[in-house]
């Protein structure tokens, strides 16, 4: 172990630079550390006072958490009799909407407290600061234990993760951002709970009254925005000046390449609509070397009206900008399509990404089958994207540009690639990733996450998967992988402490039921009920 770190122990360390070196960075870590524990000690400070009525019923030890639209506490209940407890503080930022917050509440007090959705014990209010008490569930790190659970682990997280989507989706109610972080689980005592309701919104037939009204809210919203972003004009060259709110858009991040965007990917609305995010409508730096780089050109439009069948798309183009450096008068005269996209990139489902207005409960199996995958690979986070157009030509590498075109005309949307690509076998894909295939290609990239190392697509399919995971440092354990070190560029394949119970014989069973949650078809998409009754949990009872 020594040796891999670069350690000689056989010379003096006093004077060893590498040794200084450790030495310098104990400090500035130790440094780091004093100063946050600073920042957390005022953050409860300003806490209580806050919301004075806490003092008389909690003590706030840590902050375990902090997110957008909140942050979490860990607080022992100051009880007069039996052992302290402990509870989870959730504090909604101020600016939360009043109906939101009132919405997450129910969706708490309503669907929680069974099946591994997380309920509440109390809430306090003052002014407009709002803490919601959960009881509290210690739980591992889903990176750290990635890749030492054993494959019925594996069955067991995924089933009660869908017991969690049944109860809620039986209430209507969508979760939106379902992913590792937000479904808790404590492996010693193999319990669960699937938390943060704060994006939730409800469907059309929601048990959750208040749901109904942050839908009304977000359409509102919608209709106030549609109206007020029009733009008219003649073809502008974009080498030139641009408008500001063009500008705003199409110039963010220009000096960056972006993988997936050599030529073109674009995303637009009907007749009626109005030109979409310029950013990703055209890379003019990507397009000057689309002439020697071959890449994935993707165009996707928006029908104007949600039907299932393939006739509800556009026979052809009107605009006549595609493939140039020009913005025609059409494109820009259109509105903007404003969608649901809330969510954590990299478990957004298609109908996201494409900014379907009419989103169901399949978003959030979706994001469960991106776990899954996550489990099978052993790869987390398996997708790593810096924009929704980038999300979805990831997408297409695994499931296929085919498939994705095919899938995306059963709701409302077109698709053009310029290259098709083929759709992976999943089990192999999983394999070599996980390491399983001994022809297994090593990967190289650059731990320090440069733009230019951010996945790209690889001529070769066998590469196409492995190309486009992205392996943040220190996330693997083993002594092949020196943490921290930028020139150790061969840690995706490194020997992982693994738990191989079971990992030697995956049954159909689990491919198949993955293939079903990354159904690129909302529509047909497993539902969770349906999850839980297929043959990958056969032995296994509600």
């Amino acid at each position: 172990m020594e040796a891999s770190l670069g350690i000689q122990m056989d010379e003096p360390m006093a004077f060893c630079p590498q040794h200084d070196r450790f030495q310098a960075e104990g400090s500035l870590k130790k440094n780091e550390q004093n100063f946050k524990l600073a920042g957390v000690k005022r953050d409860i400070e300003k806490l209580y006072e806050a919301v004075p009525q806490l003092s008389n019923v909690f003590k706030i030890k840590d902050k375990i958490g902090e997110g957008t639209f909140s942050s979490v506490y860990l607080a022992t209940a100051q009880l007069q009799v039996g052992p302290e407890e402990k509870i989870a503080l959730k504090h909604l930022i101020p600016t939360s909407h009043p109906i939101r917050i009132a919405a997450e509440l129910q969706c708490l007090t309503v669907a929680g407290g069974q099946d591994n959705v997380m309920g509440v014990k109390y809430c306090f209010r003052k002014n407009d600061h709002v803490v919601i008490a959960m009881p509290y569930l210690e739980h591992e790190s889903f990176l750290d234990i990635l890749n030492s659970l054993s494959f019925q682990e594996v069955r067991e997280y995924m089933f009660n993760l869908f017991k969690a989507l049944k109860r809620i989706h039986q209430f209507g109610i969508v979760h939106r951002d379902v992913k590792p972080s937000n479904f808790l689980y404590n492996r010693r005592l193999k319990k669960y709970a699937l938390v943060d309701f704060g994006l939730a919104q409800g469907t059309h037939d929601t048990k959750i009254e208040l749901l109904k009204f942050v839908q009304s809210e977000a359409q509102q919203e919608r209709c106030s925005q549609n109206k007020s972003h029009i733009i008219t004009g003649n073809k502008i060259p974009l080498s030139g000046p641009v408008p500001k709110e063009l500008d705003q858009q199409s110039t963010t991040k220009a000096s960056v390449k972006r993988p997936y965007t050599n030529a073109q990917i674009q995303i637009k609305q009907g007749k009626d609509g109005k030109l979409m995010k310029q950013s990703k409508t055209v890379d003019v730096l990507s397009r000057k070397l689309a002439t020697k780089k071959k890449a994935i050109s993707t165009k996707v439009m928006n029908s104007g009206v949600m039907r299932k069948t393939a006739s509800s798309c556009p026979a052809s183009l009107t605009c006549d900008c595609y493939a140039t450096d020009k913005v025609c008068s059409i494109c820009l005269s259109r509105r903007q399509q404003v969608a649901p996209r809330a969510g954590t990139p990299g478990f957004r489902a298609p109908e996201v990404l494409t900014k379907c207005p009419n989103q169901t409960t399949a978003i959030d199996m979706w994001s469960a089958g991106v776990i899954f995958l996550s489990l099978l690979s052993g790869r987390y986070p398996f997708y790593k994207a810096s924009d929704d157009l980038t999300a979805l030509a990831q997408i297409m590498t695994i499931r296929g540009s085919r498939e994705t075109i095919q899938a995306a005309k059963t709701f409302g949307k077109s698709i053009l690639c310029s290259k098709e690509v083929p759709a992976q076998d999943l089990r192999k894909l999983c394999e070599r990733l996980r390491g399983m295939d001994s022809n297994t290609p090593k990967l190289t990239s650059d731990v320090q996450g440069h733009a230019s190392h951010q996945p790209t697509i690889s001529e070769k399919t066998d590469h196409k998967a492995s190309c486009l995971i992205q392996t943040p440092p220190g996330q693997y354990s083993g002594n092949s992988f020196k943490k921290g070190d930028s020139n150790s560029c061969e840690h995706c394949f490194a020997e992982y402490n693994t738990n191989l119970e079971g990992w030697n014989e995956v049954p159909n069973e689990a491919y198949d039921l993955l293939d079903k949650l990354l159904d690129l078809n909302p529509a047909s998409r497993i539902t969770a009920e349906e999850a839980l009754l297929h043959p990958f949990f056969k032995d296994m009872s509600l």
